[in-house]
């Protein structure tokens, strides 16, 4: 249901999932996207009824905006997926840094509960 949400407005599955900075996060990244798509449309409009040059890099630069306002949905659809399955994962998981002889290493503490 997270991921359903989030594609249709990201940030939505985040914010359900009590992880509301991530959500503003997306959310507000879908505002700057969303207003600069609309601003290189309506300066392209201006650009074709004036015969102005330069309309295929503006074209170009909406573009831009419309493929990083589709990216945002699917980047907030998967965090959302991955969050929503990560929920109950324990919060009591610990990675240190190990010395090694001869270069570096880590070590990861995954506890288990038998019932």
């Amino acid at each position: 249901g997270a991921m359903w949400r989030s594609i249709l407005l990201p940030g939505w599955g985040q914010a359900r999932l009590n992880r509301k900075l991530t959500g503003a996060l997306f959310i507000t990244w879908e505002g700057v996207t969303l207003g600069m798509s609309m601003k290189a449309t309506h300066e392209l409009r201006y650009m074709r009824r004036t015969n102005s040059a330069g309309v295929s890099a503006k074209r170009k630069e909406r573009q831009d905006w419309l493929v990083l306002l589709a990216f945002n949905h699917l980047f907030a659809a998967i965090e959302a997926y991955v969050s929503a399955h990560l929920f109950d994962f324990p919060q009591d998981l610990e990675i240190r840094a190990a010395p090694v002889p001869g270069g570096f290493g880590a070590t990861v503490n995954v506890p288990f509960r038998f019932p």
